[in-house]
């Protein structure tokens, strides 16, 4: 009920929510066009190829004779499911270490910091290109999944951690301990709930962040660039030249569908961080901050 009543309070009174919300839901809509294509993603050749938007081709068709519209849907479904997967996964690495870190201090914090500093600090486009280097028959879309959510929970633990600081000053706290409860249950019964609405707005940022390091090795082709995904899209149209040929349809509709997947996602995690300011929240309503 509770999800509910933010959810119906941010669409009546968070314009930038609702657009955001409108244009995440237009791109889910159109991955899950994906499921009804009439031509298989890998296919080649279905369709003629080099032919501009059209009523028979609505968004115009590539030079390996793929249908883009159709191509579209797949690439954003494999790209959306890729920020996705990294975020879940990012966000279990940085909970577990936020919280726990925030919650025990002493040398357990250290040590668990000094490890979230090292990932903060290292440069991550540089590693993900060399895992391709060393990887490169073993380097799948799940794999790269994988390292990606590997390397990116480091800031959003150290958010998570500061506000597991001051939960752990708190009465409620000190009664959980009191009563006996184990570290395990504190930290996810009691403080768990405080920092859910930080990791909402922090999952958001997380997709947009993966998507477009998966949209940039894509294009430089240091990916599986046979699993559509738009920066296979891209790829391939460089590969053939697309622009300097004229097709222009097959760069530009993926690059204006991720455009507008960053910009609803963007869109979502500012009204969210603006719903967990409570002086935003009251301003917003026409109350006093």
């Amino acid at each position: 009920m509770n999800t509910l009543r933010i959810l119906r309070d941010l669409l009546r009174y968070n314009a930038e929510f609702a657009i955001g919300l409108f244009l995440v839901l237009i791109v889910a809509a159109i991955a899950l066009c994906s499921f009804f294509s009439p031509y298989p993603p890998m296919d080649v050749y279905v369709v003629p190829p080099d032919v501009p938007p059209s009523w028979e081709h609505p968004l115009g068709t590539t030079s390996r004779g793929q249908d883009v519209f159709w191509q579209l849907t797949f690439a954003i479904r494999n790209t959306l499911l890729f920020g996705i997967v990294v975020a879940f996964l990012s966000r279990i690495i940085s909970l577990a270490v936020g919280l726990i870190s925030g919650y025990k201090g002493g040398w357990v914090d250290r040590i668990l910091m000094s490890i979230n500093d090292t990932f903060v600090v290292v440069p991550l486009f540089p590693i993900l290109v060399l895992f391709y280097f060393i990887m490169r028959d073993q380097m799948t879309w799940a794999m790269l999944a994988i390292i990606t959510a590997l390397l990116g929970w480091a800031y959003d633990a150290r958010l998570i951690r500061s506000v597991a600081m001051s939960l752990r000053t708190r009465e409620f706290t000190r009664q959980a301990v009191f009563s006996g409860m184990s570290t395990g249950k504190i930290v996810l019964q009691e403080h768990l709930p405080f920092v859910l609405p930080i990791v909402f707005s922090t999952t958001m940022n997380n997709i947009n962040w993966s998507i477009g390091i998966e949209v940039t090795l894509s294009v430089l082709g240091f990916t599986d660039i046979n699993t559509p995904t738009i920066g296979g899209m891209i790829y391939w149209a460089n590969q053939h030249t697309a622009l300097v040929s004229g097709i222009w349809w097959w760069v530009t509709f993926p690059v204006l569908l991720v455009i507008m997947l960053f910009i609803g996602l963007f869109l979502l995690a500012i009204s969210m961080n603006e719903y967990i300011d409570p002086r935003s929240r009251l301003s917003r309503l026409g109350g006093q901050a």
